[in-house]
């Protein structure tokens, strides 16, 4: 069985896990106070060209949104974010568990405009009734989103300047960020996250870590004791320099671009084949996640040999699916699929 239904899928990239076996026997202070981590976030600031930017390394993609969420609203603040945004269909109500609702918006794409944020705000701030509704503090996007799909430059920084006006943080989920910013069609550098967020993350566990996020946190407000949000949140790990040593790796010799420019160039292949064969993608893309919707028939005898991800249901006769590469995706498995479509498609 050959996997294309995630980016998770093997252990980490051959670079990192020699980083972390080379500091055997090597003591290290704990929580993330040791010289791994202050040469990682050393890295870090360099390629954001944000020397004052707070950084801090966790293990997982939810504990972070919780953890940066929860540090950045008071009891009474909501977060705004895509009907299809990770917080709000994929991590079974943590946010909400943290005291924050998640007041989602209709994203076809996957994108939250900044027309709709100005729209929310304003709605709550003109309503007789403000004080009874949660009040929209903070938007939440993912970049690529659930769908693939890419900012551009412009609408970051629309949705940016709509958050200053309106008095909002923004931040982005970069669980996959490394394969948006080696996109052929992106326009946005990690200077400008930097320049245009209060905060984002770096994923790190779907682009070649073992596990692990770096949290970069450009806006003081939210960094202040956001160590204590980490413990509290149970997110602060002993052996912390297992994360430095990860980031370490993975910024060293741009290792983080180049095998995300691999995955997405592999995934381009499965476009293109899917494309000559006739089928309609769900939404354009460049990342590393492909959807389309295929016949049921095909799907089934596909199964047989590739797992991939089902997303819903199109029709009676056809489902829209997720095809995945990664930093690990080889190009013979590659191949392997897009032969499997070309016969099965005849």
């Amino acid at each position: 069985m050959l996997y294309f239904n995630n980016d998770y899928n093997e252990i980490c990239h051959p670079a990192v896990l020699k980083k972390m076996t080379q500091s055997e026997g090597i003591q290290n202070p704990g929580y993330s106070m040791d010289e791994c981590c202050a040469r990682a976030t050393a890295l870090i600031r360099q390629k954001c060209a944000a020397p004052n930017a707070a950084v801090h390394f966790l293990v997982g993609g939810t504990q972070t949104n919780l953890t940066v969420i929860a540090a950045s609203l008071r009891p009474h603040q909501g977060v705004i974010s895509a009907d299809s945004g990770h917080i709000n269909v994929h991590e079974t109500g943590a946010i909400e568990a943290t005291g924050h609702k998640v007041i989602g918006v209709p994203a076809p794409d996957g994108k939250v405009r900044a027309e709709q944020v100005a729209r929310i705000v304003d709605n709550h701030r003109l309503s007789e009734d403000a004080e009874h509704i949660v009040q929209p503090k903070m938007v939440y996007i993912s970049n690529p989103t659930e769908y693939g799909t890419m900012y551009s430059l412009a609408e970051l920084e629309a949705l940016s300047a709509l958050c200053k006006e309106k008095g909002l943080y923004l931040y982005v989920d970069g669980a996959r960020m490394g394969y948006g910013l080696a996109a052929k069609d992106n326009d946005i550098t990690l200077p400008d996250y930097a320049r245009l967020c209060d905060a984002f993350y770096i994923g790190g566990t779907k682009v070649g870590a073992m596990f692990g996020e770096a949290v970069v946190i450009p806006n003081p407000s939210i960094a202040e004791d956001f160590r204590y949000l980490i413990k509290q949140r149970g997110g602060m790990l002993a052996k912390g320099w297992l994360l430095g040593l990860q980031f370490e790796a993975l910024f060293e010799d741009d290792l983080y671009m180049r095998i995300s420019a691999h995955a997405d160039k592999l995934a381009d292949q499965i476009r293109k084949t899917l494309a000559d064969l006739g089928y309609a993608l769900y939404l354009p893309g460049t990342t590393n996640q492909v959807f389309v919707t295929l016949p049921d028939s095909l799907l089934s005898e596909l199964g047989k040999e590739f797992t991939f991800a089902t997303w819903e249901k199109a029709d009676e006769n056809s489902t829209t699916v997720r095809f995945c590469t990664s930093w690990a995706t080889a190009q013979e498995n590659v191949d392997k699929l897009c032969s499997a479509l070309v016969r099965l498609s005849k």
